[in-house]
């Protein structure tokens, strides 16, 4: 399904991509070395459940994972890449910590995902993979707009991660949302320009460019949700949600200046 948002859903969109992002940036402020995945969970729902939202994970049951994720966020660390299962893990100093966070508020979802270093110690390899997803993200923004179409923002963000040398996996990428989290168009991070489904102002996008230092496979931990990457590398991940307007992209999961 593709839903395309009326300006008054607009509106709330805004609102709950705020959200999302000063819940992304509290965390980030707080997670040291020594902070438990467990207790990230945690805060996640007291401020989720404080806003008067609801996480779009907690009784999340695709295809792709096995039962309810059962958890408010996302948490992948190092090798891990996507739909992070919180678990009894205690962070290291320079473990690469992605979070990835979707609520619902007002009926509108919002989706976004940071990842960052966590401690004094800041590997060089990390910080170019935060920064190639990042670049590749507001690529992929600067692409959409009326008229422009999913291939155009796919060829934007593949062509930063190809040149930062990173293979990219087709297999999960950016995707529609609104009412609910995951919605049709897919948006992979790879793609021909001038293909796929025309953008239309009201059509939210969750762009999120992720990448693995030296394979595109995944493997799915025991847990049935953490995917990793094959080889046990480093992986990054960036998300932001967008709304297509009359005049182009507008990010809607950037925190408010209180959080910056």
């Amino acid at each position: 399904m593709i839903e395309i948002l009326t300006p008054a859903e607009v509106i709330r969109a805004r609102e709950t991509g705020a959200l999302v992002a000063d819940i992304l940036q509290a965390i980030k402020s707080r997670a040291t070395v020594g902070t438990n995945l467990l207790d990230i969970n945690r805060w996640a729902g007291e401020m989720i459940i404080g806003a008067g939202a609801s996480s779009c994970y907690i009784d999340y049951e695709p295809s792709f994972g096995r039962g309810p994720f059962g958890h408010y966020i996302c948490t992948a660390v190092n090798d891990a890449v996507l739909h992070g299962k919180p678990y009894n893990y205690t962070l290291a100093d320079g473990d690469l910590l992605t979070l990835d966070l979707a609520v619902v508020k007002g009926g509108v979802a919002a989706d976004s995902a940071i990842s960052f270093i966590v401690g004094s110690s800041q590997p060089m390899e990390s910080i170019a993979m935060i920064d190639a997803t990042e670049r590749a993200l507001y690529a992929g923004i600067a692409a959409a707009g009326p008229g422009a179409r999913i291939g155009d923002i796919s060829h934007a963000i593949g062509s930063v991660l190809s040149e930062a040398g990173y293979p990219i996996n087709t297999q999960f990428g950016g995707h529609g949302i609104g009412s609910t989290m995951h919605q049709d168009p897919h948006v992979p991070n790879t793609g021909r320009p001038g293909r796929g489904y025309t953008l239309r102002p009201g059509l939210l996008l969750a762009l999120e460019p992720w990448v693995m230092a030296d394979t595109a496979e995944l493997v799915t931990d025991a847990d049935g949700w953490t995917l990793r990457s094959a080889t046990g590398c480093l992986t990054a991940h960036s998300e932001h949600t967008i709304a297509i307007t009359g005049d182009g992209a507008e990010i809607l999961t950037l925190p408010t200046p209180a959080q910056q």
